[in-house]
This record gives structure tokens, C-alpha cells and sequence, in this order.
């Protein structure tokens, strides 16, 4: 296992075999592609010149074929066909009696087990699992899975053979979707009960994913790229091998199969065939800014003051309401300190800070809020304090008031219940922090009134913000299918199967995230994190939802992040 590699074989051209033919050859392998038939050749071959982007020279060492003979001379063999129907198991034993004895085999199974495709090829210690990540043209990263029988010089070749590619490598033990196929397509179809429940439309799903997590698109178009029946075929088999219900695939998932509307292959799905634009796109209710009105904000932390200058820049009078005079004082100049930093930066100019500031004002008492047109409450994440906060608010607030709260996590309907106005309650979901995530979800529950949403909407369009629309629910559209995820990938450290570098690596460098889950769970905080997952745990009771060992571990320990220095990684120089 010493010579360098020299040439390739990929059986079946399809999502993940094209992204394999592409990398092999962009990395100067000669690779043999082989099809079930011409139309298979004639489709994988657009497949991989659209990868390569018109590198000729690339595209040159790439020979199509529906000849299975073809391949069996190559180094490298890799088994690359959709998981159903037996059709890996088959190719396998065709291969491993084929191959000559030193080939390498490989299969990129997401939901079977690499061991018995290894048994079942006869080829137990020289077959080992191949995973590009991500769905980017040429895949940065291969998760390399082998099994408990894995010969070590196989495993050192493969090592050797990614670095020689020029790329970023993962070894992993055989378990079920790995790294990155297991949170992504539990994720995914998340994303498609959620759509398949109306509980928000697919725009607005795509939106609050690209804008709330920063991720380079949302997982209905992430479906669409990859394939909705090669993403039905893995969680079927992951289903199949688990048990877990996250990955029973979502019915809608399976009838858009049915009705061959697969994504970009098939020319439709969530949205490809539905609109041109799959970015993040204004709602398509009208918005027609309102008049400037007075905003009280009750709260004096981090997102109040947030959204105390966001509405104080926007032209709102805006009233900071605090337990205290100290406390509200102190939030105000933290909002004034703010808005001079942006103004340094170049982000405001000096006459529009002064003008804001001259709109802001702090109070020690709740009936500062009498003469509020809207009312947004950011107090503690706690239920029973937000629904006594509403309460009074029902005392002390103007008739028609709009009343909003910030929560993130618990369901808006028990805030609305404790006034005697429910058709006048929304949630309004900032983003931390407010004044530069353009992200806000405004929730209506079964009792908000079509005004008081469409209120809502626009007084949030008015402030500059991007605005998505979901019925009421523990964790809204961001936290309902970020969080899960989040805990996913922590739970992947319980048993050793990871480590924190490598989960983090996979969805980083190989899916394109902005931050690995860990790293992203260190920076929002370990103990809000496990606040927020117990309440989404609470809200569905699926033990698939209940918080990662690890997360509860290092709350415990006050190992609570970048604000302490330490969560799943080491923060230098930050807490204690």
C-alpha cells in the first residue's frame, strides 16, 4: 500500500459518485465512471463537467462507460450507488470477486453498515467507507469510515490518498450516517415535517436558516441539491438500522418521490421548478410601514437594549423599562455606548446617533408604557415570570397596544393567556445581536388576530429587518431545528465515536457551515443551550430530543463556553 494512486473507478454517477469523479479527477487520477446504461452516462457526464467548472484538462481523465469490466483494474474502486433494492450488496460481490487482490474498495454508504458491505464483498479488511461532505462542486472534505477488520496499511493509504487530493480528511469508526450524513439528514427532515405541517412556508423555512444561522442555504433547497430520493433511500436505511425517529422519513418526503419530483435532477422540488429566486426574499404580504410610533421595551439585558436601538434608529420614541432606576439608567447608556461604536465604525452617522438618543428614555415604572403603540417584552427566559410580566402589562398598556415578547424557546400562547387581550399578542424574535442580525420571526398563536400579526410584520419590515411568519411552537423555525442538530452533534461524543475537532471540521470546512455545531454551542452559551434543548425536550417528549450527556456534563461543571473559557473546546484568555 505504498505506490501513490494513479487511477479510480466510481460505480454510478449519481449525486455522491459525481462529487468522487470530479475530486479524483480534478486531482489528477485517471478515473473510470461506470453507468447502468447510456442515458445514465449521458447524465452523470453533465453531472461532472458542471463539478469541474470547464477544467478540460480535468474532464480529459475521465473516461464514462456502462462496462463494469472497465473498472476492475483501477486502484480504487468505489461503490456509489442509491441505497435501496439491494443494488450495493450486488455490486459489491461482483466487485470483490472481480478486483485484483490488491484493489482498495469503497462504498458511500450513508445508512448501511460499511461493515457487512465489507463481509458481504468478501473483501472484510480491504473495503472501507468513502463520504465527500457536503454538496459544494468539489467536495473539500471525505469522512474515510472503516470498520473493526479495516487492515491498518488500508487505513494509512486512504489517509494518504485524501492528503495527495488536497483534502481535508476524517477518520471515522462505522456508524450509522457517520458525522455529517447523520445531522444532516436528521436535520433535513426536520426541516420537511415542518413544511409538511404548513407550520411555515418554504421561503420563510429557507430564510430564517440562511439568516438566522448564517448557513449558505436552507435545507429544503440543501434537498433539492442532493436529491430528495437519494436523501429518502439514506434515512430509510438509517431508520431501518436505529429505530430513531429522526429519521423516519417525513410522508411528504416520500410522496414528492413518488411523484418523481426529486430536486435538480428532476428539474422540481421544494424549490426548484417553484420560483427562481431561493434566497432570502421579503414575505408576500403587502408591509406598509406604519406611522412612527412609541415603543416600550420591558427588560434591561442584552437583547432589550438590542432592540431598544434598533427601534430608537428606526424613528421610534422608544422607553427602556427596568426593575430599578440604576438598572434602567445603565441599559440606556449601554444602548447610547452602542450606537457611538456603530457611529465609529462607520455604521451610523454622528447627527443620526444623536438623534437616536435623543428618542430614548429609561423608567423605573411599568406605567412608563401607558401611551406605547407597540410593547415588546425581554425579560428572563423563564415562564412563569414572562406570563406574570404580561399580566401587568394587560393592567397598565393602552387598549389595541401591540404586545410582543422575545422568547426564543417557550410557546407564545401561555404569555398571551395571562392578559385579557390574546388577539393582541405576538412573538417577535430577535436575533442576538438585534442591531445586526436582520432576522425576526413573528409568531401568531391560534388566538392572534390577522391585524395584530400584520401589525406586527410591518412594524418589524419598518425597522429594516427580514421578516418570516410561523404559527406558535416551542423553538419557532431557527431554535426548532437548529437545537436538535446542535445536540445531535454533542451526542456524538458520548461513546468516543468523535471528537469535537472532527465534528466541527466535517460541517465547517466539509458542508460549508459558517461553524461547527460544537464551536456553535460553545459561542451561544452551554447553559442557554441546555435550557433551550430541555424545553424543545419538554414540548415533544422524544427521547431523541432529551439534552446530550455532555451538554448537561459541562453546564454542571460551569464549563459554559467562550464566556468561561472552556465548553467543547478551550477559548483562550475568556471567563475564569
Amino acid at each position: 500500500m505504498t505506490q501513490p494512486l494513479t487511477s479510480a473507478a466510481v460505480i454510478g454517477p449519481g449525486t455522491a459518485g459525481s462529487a468522487l469523479i470530479a475530486a479524483f479527477a480534478a486531482g489528477g487520477l485517471d478515473v473510470v465512471a461506470v453507468a447502468r446504461d447510456e442515458a445514465a452516462a449521458a447524465r452523470g457526464r453533465r453531472r461532472v463537467l458542471t463539478r469541474l467548472g470547464g477544467e478540460a484538462e480535468a474532464a480529459r481523465r475521465v473516461e464514462f462507460t456502462t462496462d463494469p469490466g472497465r473498472a476492475t483494474a483501477c486502484e480504487l474502486v468505489v461503490e456509489a450507488l442509491p441505497e435501496r433494492d439491494g443494488l450495493k450488496d450486488r455490486a459489491l460481490v461482483r466487485l470483490g470477486a472481480a478486483c485484483a487482490a490488491e484493489a482498495v474498495l469503497a462504498t458511500t454508504a450513508t445508512g448501511a453498515s460499511v461493515t457487512r458491505l465489507a463481509s458481504v464483498s468478501g473483501r472484510v479488511d480491504r473495503l472501507i467507507g468513502i463520504r465527500p461532505a457536503g454538496t459544494a462542486a468539489l467536495p473539500a472534505l471525505l469522512e474515510i469510515v472503516h470498520t473493526p477488520f479495516t487492515d491498518a496499511a488500508v487505513r494509512a493509504w486512504a489517509e494518504a490518498m485524501a492528503e495527495a487530493l488536497g483534502m481535508d480528511r476524517v477518520m471515522v469508526g462505522d456508524r450509522p450516517g457517520h458525522i455529517g450524513g447523520g445531522l444532516v439528514l436528521a436535520y433535513l427532515n426536520a426541516a420537511v415535517r415542518m413544511r409538511e405541517r404548513r407550520y411555515a412556508s418554504p421561503r420563510d423555512i429557507e430564510t430564517a436558516m440562511m439568516l438566522g444561522c448564517g448557513l449558505p442555504r436552507g435545507p429544503l433547497a440543501e434537498l433539492d441539491r442532493i436529491g430528495l430520493d437519494t436523501a429518502l433511500d439514506a434515512l430509510t436505511e438509517l431508520h431501518d438500522r436505529t429505530g430513531e425517529s429522526r429519521y423516519a422519513p417525513a410522508p411528504l418526503l416520500r410522496q414528492m418521490v413518488a411523484a418523481e419530483m426529486l430536486g435538480e435532477k428532476s428539474g422540481r422540488g421544494f424549490l426548484v421548478g417553484a420560483a427562481p429566486d431561493r434566497g432570502p426574499v421579503a414575505h408576500p404580504d403587502p408591509v406598509v410601514p406604519p406611522a412612527t410610533s412609541a415603543v416600550g421595551i420591558l427588560g434591561t439585558g442584552t437583547m432589550a437594549t438590542g432592540i431598544a436601538e434598533v427601534c430608537a434608529r428606526a424613528g421610534h420614541s422608544t422607553v427602556l423599562v427596568g426593575r430599578t432606576e440604576v438598572r434602567a439608567k445603565e441599559a440606556v447608556a449601554a444602548v447610547e455606548q452602542s450606537m457611538h461604536r456603530a457611529a465609529s465604525r462607520g455604521l451610523a452617522k454622528p447627527g443620526e446617533v444623536e438623534a437616536a438618543v435623543a428618542r430614548l428614555s429609561g423608567a423605573a415604572d411599568a406605567s412608563a408604557l401607558t401611551a406605547c403603540d407597540v410593547v415588546i417584552e425581554a425579560v428572563t427566559e423563564d415562564a412563569a415570570i414572562k406570563r406574570e410580566v404580561f399580566a401587568s402589562l394587560d393592567r397598565v398598556c393602552r387598549p389595541g397596544a401591540l404586545l410582543g415578547t422575545t422568547t426564543s424557546s417557550l410557546p407564545v400562547i401561555g404569555c398571551a393567556m395571562a392578559t385579557g387581550r390574546p388577539e393582541q399578542v405576538v412573538g417577535l424574535h430577535f436575533f442576538n445581536p438585534a442591531p445586526r442580525m436582520r432576522l425576526v420571526e413573528v409568531v401568531r398563536t391560534v388566538r392572534t388576530s390577522d391585524e395584530a400579526a400584520h401589525r406586527a410584520r410591518a412594524f418589524c419590515a419598518a425597522l429594516g429587518k427580514q421578516v418570516v411568519g410561523c404559527t406558535d411552537r416551542t423553538g419557532f423555525i431557527v431554535n426548532a431545528l437548529l437545537f436538535p442538530y446542535l445536540n445531535q452533534a454533542a451526542q456524538l461524543l458520548a461513546d468516543g465515536y468523535a471528537s469535537a475537532d472532527a465534528v466541527d471540521l466535517v460541517m465547517s470546512r466539509g458542508w460549508g457551515y459558517p461553524m461547527g455545531p460544537l464551536r456553535l454551542l460553545d459561542t451561544i452559551g452551554l447553559d442557554v443551550s441546555l435550557a433551550i434543548q430541555r424545553s424543545l425536550h419538554g414540548a415533544s417528549g422524544r427521547p431523541a430530543d432529551a439534552p446530550a450527556r455532555d451538554l448537561r456534563t459541562l453546564v454542571s461543571a460551569g464549563l459554559l463556553g467562550r464566556k468561561s473559557g472552556r465548553g467543547f473546546h478551550p477559548h483562550g484568555g475568556a471567563g475564569r
